[in-house]
Protein backbone atom coordinates (compact mmCIF):
# COMPACT_ATOMS: atom_id res chain seq x y z
CA UNK A 1 0.00 0.00 0.00
CA UNK A 2 1.25 3.48 -1.26
CA UNK A 3 1.93 5.99 1.54
CA UNK A 4 0.40 8.59 0.20
CA UNK A 5 -3.33 6.64 0.67
CA UNK A 6 -2.49 6.59 3.87
CA UNK A 7 -1.99 9.68 4.30
CA UNK A 8 -5.41 10.64 2.78
CA UNK A 9 -7.30 8.29 4.54
CA UNK A 10 -5.48 10.49 7.64
CA UNK A 11 -6.29 13.22 5.82
CA UNK A 12 -10.61 11.38 4.97
CA UNK A 13 -10.91 11.16 9.00
CA UNK A 14 -9.13 14.58 9.44
CA UNK A 15 -12.30 15.51 7.10
CA UNK A 16 -15.12 13.50 8.99
CA UNK A 17 -13.75 13.73 12.34
CA UNK A 18 -14.35 17.31 12.77
CA UNK A 19 -17.91 17.14 11.88
CA UNK A 20 -19.15 16.53 15.81
CA UNK A 21 -17.72 19.57 16.56
CA UNK A 22 -19.28 22.03 14.34
CA UNK A 23 -22.17 20.41 14.95
CA UNK A 24 -22.07 21.07 18.41
CA UNK A 25 -21.44 24.68 17.55
CA UNK A 26 -23.78 25.64 14.84
CA UNK A 27 -26.49 23.73 16.85
CA UNK A 28 -26.81 26.08 19.71
CA UNK A 29 -28.43 29.05 17.30
CA UNK A 30 -29.92 26.95 14.25
CA UNK A 31 -32.41 24.18 15.09
CA UNK A 32 -31.46 20.55 14.07
CA UNK A 33 -33.69 19.88 10.47
CA UNK A 34 -32.59 23.31 9.79
CA UNK A 35 -28.74 22.53 10.14
CA UNK A 36 -29.45 19.24 8.52
CA UNK A 37 -30.97 20.65 5.69
CA UNK A 38 -28.62 23.93 5.26
CA UNK A 39 -25.77 21.18 5.46
CA UNK A 40 -27.20 19.05 2.39
CA UNK A 41 -28.20 21.69 0.49
CA UNK A 42 -24.86 23.17 0.53
CA UNK A 43 -22.94 19.92 -0.01
CA UNK A 44 -25.77 18.94 -3.04
CA UNK A 45 -24.14 22.40 -4.68
CA UNK A 46 -20.56 22.33 -4.24
CA UNK A 47 -20.72 18.31 -5.01
CA UNK A 48 -22.78 18.33 -8.41
CA UNK A 49 -21.30 21.55 -9.21
CA UNK A 50 -18.06 19.45 -8.86
CA UNK A 51 -19.42 16.95 -11.22
CA UNK A 52 -20.61 19.98 -13.71
CA UNK A 53 -17.37 20.70 -14.13
CA UNK A 54 -16.18 17.45 -14.90
CA UNK A 55 -19.10 17.49 -17.38
CA UNK A 56 -20.22 14.46 -15.28
CA UNK A 57 -23.99 13.79 -15.87
CA UNK A 58 -26.30 12.34 -13.61
CA UNK A 59 -28.63 9.71 -14.48
CA UNK A 60 -32.56 10.70 -15.74
CA UNK A 61 -34.41 7.37 -15.35
CA UNK A 62 -36.69 8.03 -12.40
CA UNK A 63 -35.54 3.72 -11.04
CA UNK A 64 -32.13 6.25 -10.08
CA UNK A 65 -33.80 9.04 -8.08
CA UNK A 66 -36.19 6.76 -5.99
CA UNK A 67 -33.48 4.85 -4.84
CA UNK A 68 -31.43 7.90 -4.25
CA UNK A 69 -34.19 9.70 -2.62
CA UNK A 70 -34.73 6.40 -0.22
CA UNK A 71 -31.15 6.04 0.29
CA UNK A 72 -30.41 10.00 1.01
CA UNK A 73 -32.82 9.25 3.70
CA UNK A 74 -30.94 7.12 5.91
CA UNK A 75 -27.48 7.94 4.55
CA UNK A 76 -27.93 11.70 5.18
CA UNK A 77 -31.61 13.38 5.86
CA UNK A 78 -32.67 11.33 8.98
CA UNK A 79 -28.85 10.73 10.53
CA UNK A 80 -27.94 14.26 10.50
CA UNK A 81 -30.87 15.41 11.86
CA UNK A 82 -30.80 12.80 15.14
CA UNK A 83 -26.84 13.80 15.34
CA UNK A 84 -27.71 16.91 15.73
CA UNK A 85 -30.51 16.62 17.66
CA UNK A 86 -28.74 14.87 19.93
CA UNK A 87 -25.45 16.99 20.20
CA UNK A 88 -28.11 19.28 22.23
CA UNK A 89 -27.55 17.13 24.84
CA UNK A 90 -24.10 15.30 24.99
CA UNK A 91 -21.09 16.26 24.01
CA UNK A 92 -19.12 15.93 20.92
CA UNK A 93 -16.60 13.61 21.47
CA UNK A 94 -19.17 11.10 22.93
CA UNK A 95 -21.27 11.80 19.57
CA UNK A 96 -17.87 10.90 17.31
CA UNK A 97 -17.47 7.50 19.86
CA UNK A 98 -21.25 6.65 18.89
CA UNK A 99 -20.66 7.08 15.66
CA UNK A 100 -19.25 3.63 15.12
CA UNK A 101 -21.35 1.46 15.77
CA UNK A 102 -22.33 2.08 12.08
CA UNK A 103 -20.36 -0.45 10.86
CA UNK A 104 -21.50 -2.94 13.42
CA UNK A 105 -25.04 -2.11 12.79
CA UNK A 106 -24.49 -2.66 9.19
CA UNK A 107 -23.27 -6.60 10.38
CA UNK A 108 -26.34 -6.97 12.38
CA UNK A 109 -29.35 -5.27 10.01
CA UNK A 110 -27.55 -7.28 6.47
CA UNK A 111 -27.74 -10.87 8.54
CA UNK A 112 -31.77 -10.24 8.17
CA UNK A 113 -31.90 -8.27 4.86
CA UNK A 114 -28.97 -10.09 2.86
CA UNK A 115 -28.95 -13.98 2.86
CA UNK A 116 -24.78 -13.83 1.90
CA UNK A 117 -24.37 -11.98 4.93
CA UNK A 118 -25.39 -14.17 7.45
CA UNK A 119 -23.65 -13.49 11.35
CA UNK A 120 -20.65 -15.67 12.20
CA UNK A 121 -19.63 -16.14 15.90
CA UNK A 122 -16.46 -13.64 15.13
CA UNK A 123 -19.37 -11.10 13.75
CA UNK A 124 -21.82 -12.25 16.79
CA UNK A 125 -18.87 -11.33 19.17
CA UNK A 126 -18.11 -8.27 17.17
CA UNK A 127 -21.91 -6.68 17.69
CA UNK A 128 -22.06 -7.69 21.43
CA UNK A 129 -18.67 -5.78 22.13
CA UNK A 130 -20.32 -2.93 20.35
CA UNK A 131 -23.64 -3.17 22.28
CA UNK A 132 -21.65 -3.82 25.91
CA UNK A 133 -19.34 -0.07 24.66
CA UNK A 134 -23.02 1.39 23.96
CA UNK A 135 -24.24 0.18 27.29
CA UNK A 136 -20.75 1.42 28.95
CA UNK A 137 -21.55 4.92 27.67
CA UNK A 138 -24.78 5.16 28.31
CA UNK A 139 -24.92 3.75 32.13
CA UNK A 140 -23.16 7.32 33.75
CA UNK A 141 -26.26 9.28 32.32
CA UNK A 142 -29.18 6.60 33.04
CA UNK A 143 -28.02 7.57 36.70
CA UNK A 144 -30.01 10.17 36.52
CA UNK A 145 -33.22 8.79 35.07
CA UNK A 146 -33.65 8.68 31.65
CA UNK A 147 -33.10 12.72 31.32
CA UNK A 148 -31.91 14.87 28.38
CA UNK A 149 -28.50 13.52 27.88
CA UNK A 150 -29.85 9.75 27.71
CA UNK A 151 -32.28 10.78 24.82
CA UNK A 152 -29.21 12.62 23.22
CA UNK A 153 -27.50 9.06 23.45
CA UNK A 154 -30.38 7.22 21.91
CA UNK A 155 -30.76 9.55 18.84
CA UNK A 156 -27.24 9.56 17.71
CA UNK A 157 -27.43 5.96 18.50
CA UNK A 158 -30.22 5.77 15.63
CA UNK A 159 -28.45 8.47 13.83
CA UNK A 160 -25.34 5.42 13.21
CA UNK A 161 -28.17 2.45 12.39
CA UNK A 162 -29.74 4.84 10.13
CA UNK A 163 -26.58 5.19 8.51
CA UNK A 164 -25.97 1.51 8.42
CA UNK A 165 -29.61 1.07 6.65
CA UNK A 166 -28.90 3.51 3.95
CA UNK A 167 -26.00 1.83 3.27
CA UNK A 168 -27.05 -1.48 3.24
CA UNK A 169 -30.03 -0.01 0.76
CA UNK A 170 -27.13 1.60 -1.42
CA UNK A 171 -25.26 -1.96 -1.47
CA UNK A 172 -28.72 -3.28 -2.95
CA UNK A 173 -29.68 -0.61 -5.32
CA UNK A 174 -27.17 1.94 -6.54
CA UNK A 175 -23.84 -0.62 -6.01
CA UNK A 176 -23.86 -0.35 -9.68
CA UNK A 177 -24.05 3.34 -10.74
CA UNK A 178 -20.72 4.94 -10.96
CA UNK A 179 -19.42 5.89 -8.06
CA UNK A 180 -20.14 9.96 -7.67
CA UNK A 181 -23.51 9.61 -9.46
CA UNK A 182 -25.05 8.26 -5.89
CA UNK A 183 -23.53 10.46 -3.76
CA UNK A 184 -24.47 13.68 -5.84
CA UNK A 185 -28.07 12.52 -6.50
CA UNK A 186 -28.20 11.68 -2.74
CA UNK A 187 -27.32 15.24 -1.70
CA UNK A 188 -29.73 16.44 -4.87
CA UNK A 189 -32.84 14.59 -3.92
CA UNK A 190 -32.48 14.69 -0.15
CA UNK A 191 -32.31 18.81 -0.19
CA UNK A 192 -35.33 18.52 -2.67
CA UNK A 193 -37.58 17.64 0.24
CA UNK A 194 -35.77 18.43 3.53
CA UNK A 195 -35.32 22.44 2.47
CA UNK A 196 -39.06 22.74 2.11
CA UNK A 197 -39.20 20.48 5.30
CA UNK A 198 -36.81 22.78 7.40
CA UNK A 199 -38.39 26.01 6.73
CA UNK A 200 -42.19 24.71 7.46
CA UNK A 201 -41.50 22.92 10.67
CA UNK A 202 -38.84 25.12 12.39
CA UNK A 203 -39.33 27.09 14.48
CA UNK A 204 -36.00 28.40 16.74
CA UNK A 205 -33.75 29.46 13.75
CA UNK A 206 -33.16 33.27 13.00
CA UNK A 207 -30.85 33.66 10.32
CA UNK A 208 -30.16 37.18 11.17
CA UNK A 209 -29.12 36.14 14.32
CA UNK A 210 -26.90 33.53 13.36
CA UNK A 211 -23.44 34.48 14.69
CA UNK A 212 -20.13 33.83 12.45
CA UNK A 213 -19.02 30.69 14.63
CA UNK A 214 -21.93 29.17 13.54
CA UNK A 215 -22.20 30.14 9.78
CA UNK A 216 -18.62 28.99 9.46
CA UNK A 217 -19.44 25.58 10.82
CA UNK A 218 -22.21 25.05 8.72
CA UNK A 219 -19.82 26.30 5.94
CA UNK A 220 -17.34 23.60 6.92
CA UNK A 221 -19.96 20.63 7.59
CA UNK A 222 -20.77 21.16 4.22
CA UNK A 223 -18.15 21.49 2.16
CA UNK A 224 -15.17 19.94 3.77
CA UNK A 225 -17.16 17.20 5.86
CA UNK A 226 -19.45 16.29 3.12
CA UNK A 227 -19.02 17.14 -0.17
CA UNK A 228 -15.03 17.01 0.26
CA UNK A 229 -15.15 13.71 1.67
CA UNK A 230 -17.23 12.35 -0.48
CA UNK A 231 -15.16 13.06 -3.30
CA UNK A 232 -12.11 11.90 -1.52
CA UNK A 233 -13.82 9.05 0.00
CA UNK A 234 -14.85 7.50 -3.66
CA UNK A 235 -10.99 8.33 -4.50
CA UNK A 236 -9.82 5.99 -2.22
CA UNK A 237 -12.47 3.15 -3.03
CA UNK A 238 -11.23 3.50 -5.99
CA UNK A 239 -7.93 3.35 -5.64
CA UNK A 240 -7.37 0.98 -2.75
CA UNK A 241 -9.02 -2.18 -0.92
CA UNK A 242 -12.53 -0.12 0.45
CA UNK A 243 -11.48 -2.85 3.61
CA UNK A 244 -8.76 -0.34 4.02
CA UNK A 245 -11.03 2.74 3.93
CA UNK A 246 -13.24 1.14 6.38
CA UNK A 247 -10.10 1.84 8.80
CA UNK A 248 -11.27 5.02 8.56
CA UNK A 249 -13.46 4.41 11.48
CA UNK A 250 -10.85 3.91 13.98
CA UNK A 251 -9.32 7.74 13.26
CA UNK A 252 -12.52 9.66 13.78
CA UNK A 253 -13.16 9.59 17.38
CA UNK A 254 -9.27 10.32 17.74
CA UNK A 255 -10.54 13.87 16.14
CA UNK A 256 -13.93 14.15 17.59
CA UNK A 257 -12.72 13.51 21.44
CA UNK A 258 -9.47 15.49 20.73
CA UNK A 259 -11.21 18.32 18.90
CA UNK A 260 -14.17 18.75 21.48
CA UNK A 261 -11.79 18.36 24.70
CA UNK A 262 -9.66 21.68 23.03
CA UNK A 263 -12.23 23.77 21.79
CA UNK A 264 -15.21 23.18 23.96
CA UNK A 265 -13.51 22.11 27.09
CA UNK A 266 -15.27 18.58 27.26
CA UNK A 267 -14.28 16.06 29.69
CA UNK A 268 -12.72 12.67 28.57
CA UNK A 269 -14.13 10.52 31.22
CA UNK A 270 -12.66 6.99 31.79
CA UNK A 271 -16.70 5.86 30.66
CA UNK A 272 -16.24 7.13 27.21
CA UNK A 273 -12.26 5.50 27.02
CA UNK A 274 -13.57 2.12 27.63
CA UNK A 275 -17.08 2.65 25.60
CA UNK A 276 -15.19 3.72 22.82
CA UNK A 277 -12.52 0.76 23.37
CA UNK A 278 -15.10 -2.02 23.25
CA UNK A 279 -16.77 -0.06 20.38
CA UNK A 280 -13.37 -0.17 17.85
CA UNK A 281 -12.56 -3.81 19.24
CA UNK A 282 -16.01 -5.23 17.88
CA UNK A 283 -15.09 -3.26 14.78
CA UNK A 284 -11.99 -4.52 14.66
CA UNK A 285 -13.38 -8.29 15.12
CA UNK A 286 -15.90 -8.08 12.52
CA UNK A 287 -13.60 -6.21 9.98
CA UNK A 288 -10.90 -9.06 10.52
CA UNK A 289 -14.05 -11.76 9.72
CA UNK A 290 -15.59 -10.30 6.84
CA UNK A 291 -11.78 -8.92 5.53
CA UNK A 292 -11.05 -12.80 4.97
CA UNK A 293 -14.44 -13.60 3.58
CA UNK A 294 -14.36 -10.84 1.35
CA UNK A 295 -17.36 -9.63 2.20
CA UNK A 296 -18.87 -6.87 -0.22
CA UNK A 297 -21.01 -5.09 2.53
CA UNK A 298 -18.00 -5.38 5.05
CA UNK A 299 -15.86 -3.41 2.75
CA UNK A 300 -18.29 -0.76 2.38
CA UNK A 301 -18.87 0.20 6.08
CA UNK A 302 -18.12 4.08 5.46
CA UNK A 303 -20.49 6.82 5.36
CA UNK A 304 -19.55 10.33 4.98
CA UNK A 305 -20.54 12.24 8.29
Amino acid sequence: MKLKNYFLLILLAALWGPSFLFIKIAVVEISPIMMAAMRIGFAALFLNVFLLMRKVKLPTDITFWKHVALAGFFAQALPFMLFNWGEQYIDSGLASILNGLTPLSTVLLAHFTISAERLSAKKLIGVALGFAGLVVLSLPKLSNGFDSAFLGIVAVTFGAVSYAIGLIYSRKHLSKAKPMHAPAGQLLASSVYLVPLAFIFDTRTVFSQIGGPAWLSIFLLSFFGTAVAFVLYFYLIERTAASFVSLVTYIVPIFGIALGAIFLDEVITSAMVLGMLLILTGILIVNIKLKFSKSKIAEDQVVAR
